[in-house]
């Protein structure tokens, strides 16, 4: 496929928001099963209805030159897919001039293994999942997964110079307890810490309103041990960041559930199978798969502005006794996380 001329087009939404963000899904497995976030037992999408590495980095040409400054790549687990370093080098050309910035969301199970190579892509920044310190915890959240694989992966990164961010999301009755010792180990670590609140994507196997822990309680409990000061800088995602009393790592929160944030929403979401989502928390998509396939980009083009038109105000997540117990069929590994 040839490359097309770049679209003139704005990508400014229905409603005036500038999306500038775009997050890749490059697959939908993983080889952990977060409770939250997977059932158990998982049915994977076959082989030709995942785009190829050269699909996946056409588009996202394309969106970069229709004005999009930042590329996240997600799964599933990312680095679970063995082209994965030549996906990042071939975005990574971009670095420099029409993109500002290329990062990676990952479990660190694969870390070691690719820590260098993504420095030298280009690649700056990457978010860890990492939701206990306690191995037999670690385990248990994610079924079995071997936590010493992810220290591995995290002295890689730092090794190879990249900044780190851990993803830890927060769970009543499960992990509660470890947030401050997560946020002083971060610090000691030189890495920034953001708690995420559990999101009703997926039916995982697991009872959410049992787990939701509203991140305002947590706020509040850490208040009155340091004084958080609130930062006026973002990352570009929706975490809202604090300077915490005497550490140096930022603190961010991530507030589906107990503070809306979509007001000022600059993303979309494409899955490994080509579906643009507007909203995480809608299960409306534009299909790019079978145009890229039949059309070319050309054919791509106007389905981009279509997007940009239906994309929401906002998300509609609710949890407890009142809400379905998964918001959405859609398991988050499918959009990514």
């Amino acid at each position: 496929m040839a490359m097309v001329a770049p679209s003139r087009a704005s990508m400014t939404d229905g409603l005036g928001r500038r999306i500038d963000y775009l997050r890749i899904s490059v697959t939908d497995r993983c080889d952990l099963r977060c409770r939250y976030c997977m059932a158990e037992r998982m049915t994977f999408l076959p082989k030709n209805q995942v785009l190829t590495l050269e699909e996946i980095a056409l588009l996202a040409d394309l969106f970069i030159a229709r004005g999009v400054r930042k590329i996240r790549l997600t799964g599933g687990e990312p680095l679970v897919r063995r082209d994965m370093p030549d996906l990042v080098r071939r975005i990574g050309r971009h670095l420099g001039g029409s993109l500002d910035e290329l990062t990676l969301t990952t479990n660190g199970t694969r870390l070691a293994e690719h820590a260098a190579r993504l420095h030298d892509a280009g690649v700056r920044r990457i978010n860890v999942s990492l939701d206990s310190l306690s191995p037999a915890r670690f385990a248990h959240i994610t079924r079995g997964g071997e936590i010493s694989r992810v220290m591995q992966g995290l002295d890689a990164a730092r090794e190879a110079g990249l900044a780190v961010k851990i993803n830890m999301v927060a769970l009543k009755g499960v992990n509660e307890d470890e947030i401050l010792p997560m946020l002083h180990w971060c610090d000691s670590r030189g890495f920034d810490l953001t708690l995420i609140e559990t999101m009703p994507l997926g039916d995982t196997g697991e009872d959410r309103t049992d787990h939701y822990l509203p991140l305002t309680h947590v706020m509040e409990h850490i208040r009155q041990r340091r004084r958080l000061t609130a930062l006026p800088e973002r990352t570009g995602g929706p975490a809202r960041y604090y300077a915490v009393e005497g550490m140096g790592a930022r603190l961010g929160f991530i507030t589906p559930l107990t503070d809306n944030f979509c007001a000022d929403c600059n993303r979309m979401r494409m899955t490994c199978e080509g579906k643009i989502f507007m909203c995480l928390g809608h299960e409306d998509h534009v299909d790019f798969r079978a145009a890229l396939r039949e059309g070319g980009l050309e054919a791509v083009q106007p389905l981009i502005d279509r997007a940009l038109r239906l994309k929401p105000a906002r998300h509609d997540f609710r949890i407890g006794a009142a809400a379905p117990a998964a918001a959405l069929s859609r398991h988050m590994s499918v959009t990514g996380g």
